[in-house]
Formats: structure tokens, sequence, C-alpha cells
């Protein structure tokens, strides 16, 4: 496969590839990658506005809200007011933390392949340097 030219083409191909991989191993979940990990998260952060959930997986309101739907229709995030009207605290509810954690196995499968394709050593400079990639680029 060719390096591109491009940083953010790059990031956006191997993005896609290894979410096609994550969403084939969930496939028998009913949940996509991206709605696992609005759970992961919540799992992890507990109660938390939609814009800072949005911050922290710097994704735009738009798409957040729209994959957030589907999820509290399915009642597995809850969505309350906060303080102020316009802001909404999420929480995983009971059903959510369970198909969270049904999931995880799913999820388990899909990291052991990729890092056994990349390797170890790769595996966590990976880590590193997509977090130091997310920060940078967060930086403006």
């Amino acid at each position: 496969m060719p390096n591109l030219p491009c940083a953010c083409a790059n990031l956006r191909r191997a993005a896609r590839a290894v979410t096609k991989m994550y969403n084939h191993e969930l496939r028998s979940s009913e949940l996509e990658f991206t709605q696992f990990t609005l759970l992961m998260t919540l799992d992890i952060a507990g109660e938390i506005t939609q814009k800072t959930l949005g911050r922290l997986l710097a994704m735009d309101s738009t798409t957040l809200t729209r994959t957030l739907s589907v999820l509290v229709e399915r009642g597995w995030i809850s969505s309350n007011p906060g303080e102020d009207r316009r802001e909404k605290l999420l929480n995983l509810t009971p059903a959510g933390r369970r198909k969270f954690q049904q999931t995880q196995p799913q999820w388990e499968r899909a990291q052991k392949k990729l890092q056994a394709r990349i390797g170890e050593k790769t595996w966590h400079q990976m880590g590193q340097m997509l977090t130091s990639i997310a920060a940078a680029a967060e930086g403006d």
C-alpha cells in the first residue's frame, strides 16, 4: 500500500480499514464500532455532558447526536437535561452496561487480531503516536 503524501489521507485510510475490521468482529452484536466506542467511553467516564463527550472523542456535534440517538432509542444511553437547558447529560443505562459487557469479547477479538498483525512494539507506538497526533491537531 503506498504512503500517500497527505497525513490526513493516510490517517483516514487507516481509520476506515481498522473500523471495517472492528465492525466485522462486532457484526453479531447489533453495534457498529462508533456506537461501541460511545458505550465504552460512558462506561469509563460515567455521567458526562454531550459537549464534553464530543470533545473527548473529537466528534462533531451532528455526528455525535445522530449516533447517540440510536443508542438512546435502544435504551442503552439516557439523555437528561443538565443545569443549563441547552446541556444534555449522558449516562450508560443498566441495559447499556449489559450490552457493553456482552460486546466486549468481540471487541477484544478485534484488538488481539490487530495487535497480532502489527506486533507488540508497533501496537504501543501506535497508541502513543495517535494520542499525540490528536492532541496536536486539536491545539489550534
